[in-house]
């Protein structure tokens, strides 16, 4: 079985030195909480290589943390740095409303 609560780190990354910190905050092990953090990966790898630190956090084990960054809705990802903090709401399938959201990509 697979843990609920995970801390994904890319081996060239350290989480507190990453220059992006994102938190995905899902409820489960559902099809779109699954989505979700595959979509960030791959967004994740293809522009922003070697330079993001990715936690996520199931709120169905500690929901308590939904207060912390004001979570209303499930998956949702928090970009903690660079400030300020930026959230998505989705299975964040849209690569270019995910990149525009996190300030990667300017909006056109």
């Amino acid at each position: 079985m697979t843990p609920r609560v995970v801390a994904f780190k890319p081996e060239s990354a350290v989480h507190k030195k990453a220059e992006w910190q994102l938190r995905l905050y899902v409820a489960g092990q559902t099809t779109k909480s699954k989505a979700a953090l595959d979509n960030l990966k791959r967004v994740c790898e293809t522009h922003l290589a070697g330079r993001y630190a990715i936690e996520v956090v199931d709120l169905l084990v500690n929901p308590r943390l939904a207060a912390g960054d004001q979570i209303l809705a499930v998956p949702t990802l928090v970009r903690k740095v660079p400030a300020p903090i930026r959230k998505i709401i989705g299975d964040l399938s849209n690569e270019e409303r995910v990149l525009v959201g996190l300030d990667v990509l300017p909006l056109r």
